[in-house]
């Protein structure tokens, strides 16, 4: 395949993914069941899919007990408060202010990763993580936790500083093992620590219910992050980074023409400020980096 062709196929499989992952917050609303369950369910289904196509493509294997497993034990456990705290997020808010506060997880990156990695702050990334703050003051209209915006807010906050950390884990993973394998370990993780909460919670799911966490687990989790990671054999990562930044938008729409969900003119106009920060801060100068740090070296 030519070089314009391997370009075109990953841009295809990266709108493609972005496109399915932003159903995912829909499913927190159709679902009729608390997060706990809807997260065992996800993690369960993605898991089993992605060891069968690992298995199926002989790329299964363990991993070194006393260097990776303890990281992909932790960002395991991290990928699981972090679907927990998106689908409360949405439950108690809505899908739009779900993945605006979600969607505030590159600032958290500009000022973790420099502090891991070694790499200096630069004052680019300041202005826009300042932009994505004026815009979650639009998004929270009232600085009051009985209110159920403000507590969506605060989960989706949650939900990013998550992902951010995932990010971050992933970022250490990646020079020691395929990404496809550590998102089945990392899901394998999230699955047993949510299944004892999910039996606690004392869920029961009806054969429509697990049809759709079934869906919701193989299409738009496994499948999206298969073609995401596919993706990336064809583009550059930094193109990938700032097509992430339509999820919101493809999930508002949907959740718009499914659930008839309109956003307050407050949450749209503080979604457009966080989504262009988060864009710039995708397209803005690449941060210098400085020697490898402590961390990377012992990677």
């Amino acid at each position: 395949m030519t070089e314009p062709g391997k370009k075109k196929l990953g841009l295809m499989q990266i709108h493609l993914a972005v496109f399915l992952f932003g159903f995912a917050g829909l499913f927190g609303k159709i679902i009729p069941l608390d997060p706990v369950a809807i997260t065992f369910g996800r993690t369960f289904f993605a898991g089993i899919f992605l060891f069968a196509v690992l298995s199926l493509t002989g790329k299964i294997r363990s991993v070194r007990p006393f260097s990776d497993l303890p990281t992909l034990l932790f960002s395991g456990t991290v990928l699981a408060v972090h679907w927990l705290s998106f689908f409360q997020s949405i439950q108690v808010s809505s899908v739009a202010v779900g993945l605006l506060t979600f969607s505030t997880f590159p600032v958290f990156i500009t000022f973790l990763e420099p502090v891991l990695f070694g790499e200096r702050l630069a004052w680019f990334d300041v202005i826009t993580a300042l932009l994505v703050v004026a815009g979650l003051f639009c998004v929270i209209p009232a600085y009051d936790f009985s209110n159920r915006v403000t507590q969506g807010a605060f989960w989706g906050i949650l939900s990013g500083f998550t992902f951010a950390v995932l990010s971050l884990c992933n970022r250490m993973h990646a020079k020691r093992l395929p990404p496809l394998l550590v998102s089945f370990y990392q899901l394998t993780v999230a699955a047993l620590i949510t299944l004892p909460l999910a039996v606690i919670s004392g869920a029961h799911p009806s054969e429509t219910d697990i049809f759709f966490i079934m869906i919701l687990g193989i299409v738009f989790t496994a499948i999206a992050q298969t073609l995401f990671i596919g993706s990336l054999r064809h583009i550059r990562a930094h193109l990938a980074g700032v097509t992430v930044a339509l999820e919101p938008l493809y999930g508002i729409i949907l959740a718009v023409i499914i659930l008839h969900e309109i956003p307050a003119w407050k949450t749209v106009a503080g979604g457009l400020v966080i989504l262009g920060a988060v864009t710039g801060a995708s397209i803005g100068p690449f941060r210098p980096q400085k020697h490898p740090s402590k961390a990377e070296k012992g990677a």
